[in-house]
């Protein structure tokens, strides 16, 4: 990220806005968001590839574990919607694979979801990115990633509508069509 760039277009920003750069509690402020952005836009300087093989150890799986499912629920991340820079937020992960001979240590899945979060994003394309990077790290086709979070745009601004949450889902290979499998990883009211 260039620094340098974000600070002077806060800057400007807060000249745009009304407000005065070079009072006490705003001098810092431009750097204070450069460093803010670089830490939770971090993945933006990573490829799905990138990210799955920063986060892919993986072990053997256990023998007779043939088409058994590893799922982990309710990992927590944050994003920032692409269209207004808000805050998505309350969004928990749930997360499913079948492993074809070899298991994701676990915390790297919640790694993953946290990295791949850490963008300019929408729920829609997180989820896709999240079940990408676990099939590439675990090397399986079998994934499916089910998302819910509330979103800024929604509940701040515009129609303020602050109970409206947003349920994401995507499901690879033999999740898309096997309901059982589809039932172990989806949020309880759906």
């Amino acid at each position: 990220m260039n620094n340098e760039a974000i600070e002077y277009h806060i800057r400007g920003l807060l000249e745009a806005i009304g407000e005065d750069p070079d009072r006490e509690g705003l001098r810092e402020t431009p750097r204070r968001v450069a460093r803010m952005l670089n830490e939770v836009l971090e993945g933006t300087a990573y490829t799905n590839t990138e990210i799955a093989q920063m986060f892919g150890k993986t072990f053997e799986a256990p023998a007779g574990s043939e088409g058994d499912a590893v799922v982990m629920k309710d990992i927590t991340v944050f994003s920032y919607c692409e269209h207004h820079f808000a805050l998505m937020y309350d969004m928990k992960v749930n997360v499913a694979y079948i492993p074809d001979g070899r298991v994701l240590g676990l915390s790297k899945i919640a790694r993953i979801c946290d990295m791949a979060a850490k963008r300019l994003q929408l729920q829609e394309r997180l989820a896709s990115d999240i079940a990408e990077i676990i099939s590439l790290a675990a090397g399986t086709q079998d994934v499916a990633v089910c998302i819910r979070g509330f979103h800024s745009c929604m509940t701040a601004r515009g129609i303020k509508n602050t109970s409206a949450g947003t349920v994401t889902e995507t499901f690879r290979g033999r999740f898309r069509n096997d309901p059982e499998l589809k039932a172990m990883v989806r949020f309880d009211n759906n």
